[in-house]
């Protein structure tokens, strides 16, 4: 099985600008009951090629809140071809597996495979995992043959190795762990030792935080700390005079203290329901999906503002709005490990930014961001962000974000595969 933890409808559900007609794959029955063993050690491996393809399995949707992952692969995809094999949460319309090929004029070289299960399967994580095989196959035996022959396989679904390591053909593999998903809520038991297995397994680690590589190089020597880049251009967008703030906060009363990003469990909701009643004449907005989260549980002050989820694109216009960017995460196990993308995103918009104590941004933006230790805390530095710009610290943000790009992580991170196959 898949960790497919947040939604079976993408963010995004409509068609994307340019995109080919959607390819169906048809599901074939199948007989056997035993899975068939993996071949861990391939016995011959084809010389590897400096344009190697990439078949990368991921945990979350490519139609979902632009991340990592899509950060990473758009980038990689103009060099080379990568197959992204996103699985959704099961659907209990679904009487046999699904699976669906998509092409995208932006990204000409990036092939999408959706799959999703049929809900009463889904807790067979035998017929799970052989299933999920079979489709893949089936699509490079098929619509895609010849397309990703001796590929590296790249996981960031620690449940997906068991599937598929070992039995792609694959020259190397490659774990890029960008959050703790053990920790997360709804997270099926069998993800320690899956990916305990893949850390094993894996001929590169990379982490997307520096308290995740403290944790992973102890299980995988060739382990590298590369937190998330920023696409400097687009947020900076929200400097522009050019840029229009949206219809539905422009007339909010100010300040106006915003967050973009998933609403989930990381969220401090006792934290923003008193930052709400404690700035009564200002404004705090929320924007992003929900999951794991009932919305009848939310706080619901007059002033406090749950828009929902919007494309990547409007990210900027809305932080132009804000006065101060929030970080309002709880410090609890699904945070302990956390680097979040946005930290540096808020930079390149040149706002005040506030967070609660995360390892992470405490270790690598304490130089930017104010950091709080408790509410009262967090209430009192967006107060005087909000009063008072502090713009040596906004200035040291936008050259941190400058220097941290998406292109300049996925050069060095090219390097260590490169690495890795020459000592094979």
């Amino acid at each position: 099985m898949s960790y497919a933890p947040f939604t079976s409808v993408p963010l995004l559900n409509r068609t994307t600008s340019g995109e080919s007609t959607t390819t169906l794959l048809t599901p074939k029955s199948h007989n056997g009951h035993a899975r068939a063993p993996l071949d861990r050690k391939p016995k011959r491996r084809a010389k590897p090629r400096p344009d190697f393809p990439l078949i990368v399995h991921c945990h979350l949707c490519w139609d979902w809140v632009w991340q990592r992952p899509q950060q990473f692969m758009s980038r990689f995809s103009q060099k080379r071809r990568v197959l992204f094999v996103e699985t959704l949460a099961p659907d209990p319309a679904l009487v046999t597996p699904l699976a669906q090929l998509r092409h995208f004029d932006k990204w000409p070289n990036l092939t999408l495979l959706r799959l999703q299960f049929p809900a009463w399967r889904w807790n067979d994580g035998e017929w799970v995992d052989r299933e999920r095989r079979r489709l893949v196959k089936e699509a490079l035996r098929g619509p895609l043959r010849g397309q990703f022959n001796n590929p590296v396989q790249w996981f960031y679904d620690p449940m997906a190795v068991t599937a598929f390591a070992g039995g792609m053909g694959e020259i190397a593999t490659v774990y890029d762990c960008m959050d703790e998903l053990s920790k997360f809520r709804g997270a099926p038991p069998e993800i320690r030792q899956r990916e305990a297995e893949l850390l094993k397994h894996a001929d590169v680690v990379f982490t997307g935080g520096r308290r995740m590589w403290e944790s992973k190089s102890k299980h995988n020597s060739n382990c590298h700390f590369y937190g998330c880049g920023v696409d400097v251009v687009h947020f900076g967008k929200a400097r522009s005079p050019l840029t229009v703030v949206p219809d539905d906060i422009d007339k909010l009363p100010k300040p106006i203290f915003g967050y973009f990003g998933v609403v989930d469990e990381r969220i401090d909701y006792e934290l923003l329901e008193k930052l709400a009643n404690a700035n009564a004449n200002g404004s705090v907005v929320m924007v992003g999906p929900m999951t794991k989260i009932d919305p009848a549980s939310l706080p619901r002050p007059k002033n406090l503002h749950w828009l929902g989820g919007r494309d990547y694109a409007q990210l900027p216009a809305y932080c132009k709005g804000f006065d101060v960017c929030i970080m309002p995460f709880a410090l609890n196990e699904a945070t302990e490990y956390i680097n979040p993308t946005k930290a540096l995103e808020y930079m390149a918009t040149g706002r005040g930014i506030v967070s609660s104590a995360i390892y992470d941004v405490v270790k690598n933006f304490g130089s930017v961001v104010k950091i709080a230790n408790s509410h009262d805390e967090f209430i009192a530095l967006c107060r005087g962000a909000a009063k008072r710009q502090d713009g040596k610290a906004i200035q040291l943000g936008i050259e941190m974000a400058s220097a941290n790009s998406w292109e300049s992580i996925v050069e060095k991170m090219e390097g260590h595969i490169a690495q890795a196959l020459a000592a094979k």
